[in-house]
Order: structure tokens, then C-alpha cells, then sequence
């Protein structure tokens, strides 16, 4: 094996403590023998999940030799609470040990700059690769075989099994819902993600009527893979986002069948088809639906935009969005959305949560804008959130996951980790709180003068009266805490590190296999570098008299397995989206290095 950089582990600290240890608190010591891989996440971000996903496979074929710890690093203020850690790791089927980091010490001692992070550490204790990003299950696995075999010959290497302890199961009819529909006989279908269910509960929201799938992960005509949007067609089925299945499905709620109708059961890469007959594009984490302008509607929050499904002519397409990460409007070709995650048809506008910049957004048709154009009712970027009620233009929201026409004109919000459920009206541009002390709500559906709540990490449907007065909530505002490089002011090299894995190399048959894309908040902060290319090192200058904001990185590289007898080699995607804060000063430094794979040398 080549020689590797000897960078001693730093300690694994987080003032939350562990979970899935039995109450064990854990050190690399208690891991020395073992390979370790670090999943620096936050439950918020799509990314992560897809990270968490990727690793399935590699945590079950090595548990002998491998153990994986995620250290969860909030974005938001609600991320920073124990529980709700303790509830995403259930969620999310987290089978492995976690650190609870809510002040991001850890994260600082291994110099991460982006979720999701995964951090190789070696039987010694000794980091011997670091990567962005999704995309790099293969390239570990590769390396955790060559680790394997290296320990084993020096006799470092101990097997056994891993500190994970699964917790106690916990019994309620929901476990962690994500999104309901009303049925035309007046029952519920509701999205049991965590359990990979529909259940279908009677008038009252709390009767179990029946379920549907078998409760295992998969994508069968009885399984789904945490499902999350439900949408009623025309012809009274349902659309399903079939969220980790990368699919859409259809339930019959008569005859009880479930048909896959779009999607290949892999998520969508850069350079994949963006439309085309239905079963032949991948698409990527769809997590919520709905039937608007004679089409299927689908927010695509694994990649940031809006898609459609034609169900006469058996088709999906893009219909907004670029991928870029970020909240920029305008023609619907142009404008970047932020895991879009809840959508609600309402006349000639359609209304989508925008959950990662915390917004209220809508769509609109537009001759002059090529079809569509996309507008922000409430929200500012990536990095404000809070709750804070009044003018549109100054109300915070955060990470809101659902939107829901209301009869007026309104649309009320489930602002899921602010616990409430807020109303933006347009006709005087005003956000109010129409209720607080919901557990993350994530959907809402009305049924007359009541609106009934999907209280995901309460496990239940909530049912509230709509309120003549609003709720009067305190103020609080928030950015994100991350602490910020300094850069000297002028000319900033930026470097994106990227080495191929063991075995592959960069594939260039068909052009450059890299891509970088740069821009900045605010966007003065770049004299020059914003804008696309192929290498993946730009040399930017920062503007003079701008003194902070926020550089926004999109890397991707493409590599192949480097074998001249194989005729079609297996190919790999990598990419990441990095948001890093900047503060300009005298002596601060002249070189970004950014890892998307390998160890950063400088």
C-alpha cells in the first residue's frame, strides 16, 4: 500500500453524550484494533441521509472489522437539543453509535467544513482519509479491505463485534409520520415513514383502519423505503414519494395494489437523464407531491428542485431548479431551491417549503419567464432562520417541511423545528403563529374550520381549530454557528482536493470528469471566480471594503475502475456542496483548501 500521512485521531468529544452505547460513553482507546469511519451529520440534511443510506451495505458486510460513529453537528438551533438527536436516530434507522456534539467541538478538532464528512481512522488510531459529500461508499470499502488486510498481517487489527446497543422499541400505532392525506370517505392516509408503511387511520385520526406494506425496507409491491409525500389523483389513487426508494409509487386505496410508476430505485447523478419515460430516470430522495397545472408535482429534495410526472404520457421532467443549493428566483430554469420539501396547489400557484433556507416559496405560471417563475414569500438564505412573526419580508422560519392551502387565500406552515404551525398571508404580506407546542409537525391537512397536524415526533395526528386571533410569540432570530476562516483580503487560491481511489482513476473519455461551480453571499464579496468550470482549483479575488459573508463551492468528480482488460469499468460519482463563512482580514489566509477525497497536504 502507498504510505499515508500519520495524523494522530483527535478525542471524541461532544457535551450531549452517546446514544446506541447502552449509557457507555466511548473513546478511540475502546476502538483501537477496530477501523473506524466518522459520519460527521445533521439530520436536516439531505445529503446526510443519503450518506447514511450509502453506508448501510458497508456497516453490515464488515461489523466485524469496522465500526461506524456519527458525530451529529447541528445547523439548526433545534438540532442542538438531545432529544431530538435521540429522535432523528430512530427516525432514521441509525444502527450504529452516535456522539450528540451540540457546540461542534469535534467537528473543530477535525477541521470539517461540510455536512455530510466521513473520516477514516486506522487500527492505530491514525486518520487516513477524509472525504465530502456523497458518493464515496465504494472507495472506502475499498480502503477498509487494504486496511484489513494490512492490520491483520501486523497484528493490529481486532475483530469482534462493535459498541452499537440498540435501544428499546417503543409502541405506537405512528412512528415518526411524515405526511397525511384526506381520503374522499374521510379517513386519513398517513406516511408511517420510520415503520415503511401507509396507514390508513379512520375520521377521528387516531383509528388504525389498515396498513399497507410490509414494514421492511425494499421496493416490491409490498415494501416501501421511508416513505414520505402522499398527493390524491384525479381518478381518487395516490401518489406516494417513496423517499429512499428514489421512486414514486402509486396506492390504489380500493383494490389495495401498489405500482411503481417513475424512477429506477437509484438516486439521480450529475450527468443523468432529467426526463424521459418515467421507469427509466432516477430520481433523488422525492419527498413530498402534489397535483397542480394537470401534472404530478414533485419536490426533488435531494437535489434541489421541482420535477413533474405526466401519468398520461408516462414521463418525468424537470420543471425548476438547477441543483445548485441556495434561494434564488426568477425563471424556473434559473432559480435554486434548498431540499424542497413540501408542496400545496392553490389556483395559479403552487407553494413549496423550502426547508434548508428556512422559506415559503411559490411557483407561478409565466409566458415571458418560458413557463414557470418561482417567487419567495418569507426567507432570506441558507444561514437565517429563527421565529419571528410580521412582515413577510422580516419573519423567520425554521426548516419548515410542510405547506397547506387554507380557504382564504392564506397558507398555513409547518414550521417543524421552530414546533409551531405559522400562516403567511398574502393579501397584507403578514406571517403570524396560529399554534406552538407541536412536536416537529411536518404536515397539516383542513378539514373544515379544523386543521389536523402531523406531529412526527409525537407520533400522532393533532387536531386543532383554526384560531380567529393569532398565537404571540416572542421574537428570536438565529444564524448558523460555524466559526469562520479567516482569508486575506485580495486573491484567494481556492483548492478542491480530490484523488482517486485505489484502483480508479478520473474518467475523461467523454470530456473533463470534473466540475466546480463558486459563488458567494453577498455576491460583492467576489471581484472575480464566480461561475462554473472544470478544474477544481480557481484563483478568486475578494472584493475590496467587504469584510464577511459566506463562499458557496459545488465540486464534483467522476472516477472509473483503472482496469485495461475490463470493458465497461464501474464508475463512481463524488460531490459536495460546501458553504463556507469567511471574515477578510490582514493575516488571515491566502489558500481555501476544500476535501471532497484524499487528505489535504497543505
Amino acid at each position: 500500500m502507498a504510505s499515508r500521512a500519520r495524523v494522530r485521531a483527535p478525542e471524541l468529544i461532544g457535551k450531549g453524550g452517546w446514544l446506541n452505547t447502552g449509557n457507555k460513553d466511548l473513546t478511540l482507546s475502546d476502538l483501537r484494533g477496530r477501523i473506524v469511519v466518522l459520519d460527521f451529520w445533521t439530520f436536516c440534511c439531505v445529503n446526510c441521509l443519503h450518506v447514511l443510506d450509502e453506508l448501510r451495505e458497508l456497516e453490515e458486510k464488515h461489523r466485524d472489522t469496522v465500526v461506524i460513529i456519527g458525530v451529529h453537528s447541528p445547523k439548526f438551533v433545534h438540532e442542538a437539543e438531545h432529544q431530538a438527536v435521540v429522535d432523528a436516530v430512530e427516525r432514521y434507522g441509525v444502527e450504529h453509535p452516535v456522539l450528540d456534539d451540540p457546540e461542534l467541538t469535534t467537528w473543530k478538532q477535525y477541521a470539517v467544513r461540510a455536512w455530510p464528512t466521513l473520516v477514516v481512522i486506522d487500527p492505530e488510531g491514525y486518520v487516513v482519509a477524509q472525504h465530502a459529500g456523497e458518493g464515496h461508499a465504494h472507495a472506502i470499502a475499498t480502503l477498509v479491505e487494504e486496511l484489513a488486510a494490512e492490520h491483520e498481517a501486523k497484528g493490529t487489527l481486532r475483530r469482534g463485534d462493535g459498541p452499537y446497543v440498540p435501544p428499546e422499541p417503543v409502541a405506537t400505532d405512528l412512528r415518526f409520520p411524515g405526511k397525511a392525506v384526506r381520503l374522499p370517505g374521510g379517513s386519513f392516509l398517513v406516511s408511517d415513514t420510520t415503520r415503511h408503511q401507509l396507514v390508513e387511520l379512520a375520521a377521528d385520526g387516531e383509528q388504525v383502519l389498515r396498513r399497507i406494506g410490509s414494514g421492511e425496507r425494499g421496493l416490491t409491491p409490498d415494501t416501501f423505503n421511508e416513505p414520505q409525500g402522499l398527493a390524491l389523483l384525479p381518478d381518487g389513487k395516490v401518489a406516494v414519494a417513496d423517499t429512499v426508494n428514489h421512486a414514486l409509487r402509486v396506492f390504489d386505496p380500493a383494490s389495495g395494489t401498489l405500482e411503481t410508476v417513475a424512477g429506477t430505485g437509484k438516486q439521480w447523478w450529475q450527468g443523468s437523464p432529467t426526463s424521459g419515460p418515467a421507469l427509466e430516470v432516477a430520481l433523488s430522495s422525492p419527498w413530498d407531491v402534489a397535483w397542480w397545472q394537470d401534472r404530478l408535482w414533485i419536490a426533488m429534495a435531494g437535489v434541489h428542485q421541482l420535477w413533474t410526472y405526466d401519468p398520461a404520457a408516462g414521463t418525468v421532467e424537470v420543471a425548476a431548479g438547477t441543483t445548485n443549493e441556495g434561494l434564488v428566483d426568477g425563471p424556473a430554469a434559473e432559480a435554486w431551491f434548498a431540499q424542497p420539501s413540501g408542496l400545496a396547489a392553490a389556483g395559479d400557484r403552487l407553494w413549496i417549503a423550502d426547508s434548508e433556507t428556512s422559506a415559503l416559496r411559490w411557483a407561478e405560471p409565466a409566458e415571458d419567464a418560458g413557463g414557470y417563475v418561482i417567487r419567495t414569500a418569507v426567507g432570506t438564505g441558507l444561514f437565517d432562520f429563527g421565529h419571528r412573526d410580521g412582515a413577510a419580508g422580516q419573519a423567520l422560519l425554521q426548516h419548515p417541511l410542510g405547506v397547506t392551502a387554507l380557504p382564504d387565500g392564506s397558507v398555513a406552515i409547518a414550521d417543524t423545528y421552530n414546533h409551531a404551525l405559522r400562516r403567511y398571508d398574502p393579501a397584507s404580506g403578514e406571517v403570524t403563529t396560529l399554534a406552538t407546542d407541536l412536536r416537529e409537525p411536518s404536515d397539516a391537512v383542513l378539514v373544515d374550520d379544523e386543521i389536523v397536524v402531523v406531529e412526527s415526533a409525537r407520533h400522532r395526528l393533532t387536531r386543532l381549530r383554526l384560531p380567529e386571533e393569532a398565537v404571540r410569540v416572542e421574537a428570536v432570530a438565529h444564524r448558523t454557528q460555524r466559526a469562520a476562516t479567516e482569508v486575506a483580503p485580495g486573491a484567494l487560491r481556492l483548492e478542491v482536493v480530490f484523488q482517486a481511489p485505489a484502483g480508479q482513476k478520473l474518467d475523461t473519455r467523454y470530456g473533463p470528469s470534473t466540475r466546480l461551480l463558486v459563488s458567494a453571499t453577498p455576491p460583492e464579496l467576489l471581484a472575480d471566480g464566480a461561475g462554473a468550470g472544470t478544474d477544481l482549483s480557481r484563483e478568486l479575488v475578494l472584493a475590496d471594503g467587504v469584510t464577511e459573508g459566506v463562499l458557496h463551492v459545488s465540486a464534483m468528480a467522476a472516477s472509473c475502475d483503472d482496469a485495461p482488460d475490463v470493458e465497461y469499468p464501474a464508475c463512481h460519482v463524488h460531490q459536495q456542496d460546501w458553504g463556507v463563512p469567511v471574515t477578510v482580514t490582514e493575516d488571515g489566509v491566502a489558500r481555501l483548501g476544500l476535501v471532497l477525497a484524499g487528505l489535504d497536504a497543505e
